[in-house]
């Protein structure tokens, strides 16, 4: 599908993100919303290509200095056609499940030799697919786990290459559901121990001390949590080699923030603060660099496009009633997570506002996009787009309400690909058995 570049007026919402309005009617890209939604319908998640390439190689060129490898985390956007075309880039990957092993080997397999494979309940039968993938690291978060990784390395008569998840007890700012680096969470082990399971580990034929992990969080908008992380991980790393390891990868996890406001957003600078931060943390040593954005190169390459039911008034309250739903995005509701909401259409001028909740047709209180929301005022039929939902936005939806899940879009310039149909009732009644 092509829709002609057309004269781009004042950019709105922010140039930080591929939706722009051009002729007055949001795109991404060059290609309309509008035309997306009579085409495919609504819900709908939309992505730029370009703008998860560009954040790729932001990363690419700020640690061009250093042995680097980007492993994109797979949690924050799961679609088969963004790995494939971050993997054709030269991305690794952070998985966390066995599943998400299988969506890098559908997507691009060359990668699988570039995978750290995370997560505190790692199953055998999915260690042993990784072992048998030949995956680059498993990042191990306990003591049980590594002599679970031994006994199936040596089942599969496989040398297994890990690294420990060690925890800094670094205190990050950011929400407490999405703060992994204290020692009162369940991630890691405790730095203090690593000596002690590293010298055990390499008495095992079957493992291979080759890295030390670390992973303080999620939407970390300050970089000088990741410095002193990376801090004490040097430390530890000498402390390895001195007792003989040969350590050859820090894996300084993910976890770059972005803002989800309407203020201007310099990615650029920001991935730069963050490389001088790791830097930093990273003095004299030549390990090679393992990295694990996610939020930071998909969130702001998407936006859930969904179109207005009803407008109601209750009292002295306004609810503006989508086809979307909590099911389909479900960060405002778990998080009280903000993502500008904005027509699609756009007002001339100094248009009416309202002040409304938006919310969805799902049987909670708690599904709702915002409250209390200064909006641009709408009518039943328009279509507005919730910005910033590249990540954690279809990765996280359900079938609530037994709600078939929306398509997904990927836009390249003037270009929209369908990377997803959207569900049917076949597709969500058919495991079941009557």
């Amino acid at each position: 599908m092509k829709t002609k570049t057309s004269r781009q007026t004042t950019p709105q919402p922010s140039a930080a993100r591929p939706f722009t309005y051009k002729d007055r009617t949001l795109h991404c890209d060059q290609v309309s919303l509008t035309s997306l939604a009579e085409t495919h319908g609504t819900p709908l998640y939309v992505y730029s290509a370009t703008q998860i390439s560009e954040r790729f190689q932001l990363f690419e060129q700020a640690f061009q200095d250093r042995p680097h490898t980007v492993c994109y985390a797979v949690k924050a956007n799961s679609s088969l056609a963004i790995l494939r075309l971050l993997g054709r880039q030269g991305a690794g990957f952070d998985i966390v499940s066995g599943g998400e092993l299988e969506r890098v080997r559908r997507a691009h397999k060359p990668a699988l030799k570039k995978v750290v494979f995370s997560g505190v309940g790692k199953q055998a039968w999915e260690i042993d697919d990784a072992l048998e993938a030949n995956i680059l690291q498993f990042n191990v978060e306990s003591e049980q786990e590594l002599d679970l990784l031994a006994q199936r390395a040596q089942a599969l008569n496989r040398r297994a290459r890990f690294a420990l998840r060690v925890n800094p007890d670094v205190f990050a700012e950011t929400h407490p559901y999405i703060s992994t680096g204290l020692s009162e969470h369940k991630f890691g082990i405790d730095i203090k121990a690593a000596r002690g399971l590293y010298r055990r580990a390499a008495r095992s034929k079957w493992l291979e001390p080759y890295g030390v992990s670390v992973h303080i969080g999620s939407q970390i908008r300050k970089v000088a949590p990741f410095a002193a992380a990376l801090a004490r991980v040097t430390s530890l790393v000498s402390e390895l080699c001195r007792d003989g390891h040969s350590i050859r990868a820090i894996d300084a996890g993910g976890g770059l923030g972005i803002d989800y406001s309407d203020a201007p957003f310099d990615a650029a600078h920001q991935v730069q603060l963050y490389a001088a931060a790791l830097n930093k943390g990273l003095v004299g040593e030549q390990a090679r660099l393992l990295l694990e954005p996610g939020r930071f190169l998909v969130a702001q390459a998407g936006a859930l496009l969904t179109r207005v039911l009803v407008v109601k008034k209750n009292g002295s309250k306004t609810f503006v009633i989508t086809d979307a739903a909590m099911n389909d995005l479900i960060r405002p509701a778990l998080y009280h997570a903000h993502h500008e909401i904005v027509p699609v259409r756009q007002p001339i001028g100094k248009a009416a506002q309202i002040t409304a909740d938006i919310v969805g047709p799902v049987c909670e209180s708690g599904d709702f996009f915002a409250r209390d929301r200064a909006i641009a005022q709408v009518k039943p039929g328009d279509l507005v787009a919730l910005l910033d939902a590249g990540a954690y936005g279809m990765t996280q939806s359900s079938n609530y309400n037994s709600r078939p899940r929306p398509a997904e879009i990927l836009v390249e310039g003037d270009q929209a690909t369908l990377i997803r149909r959207r569900e049917t009732m076949r597709d969500l009644l058919a495991p079941e058995i009557l």
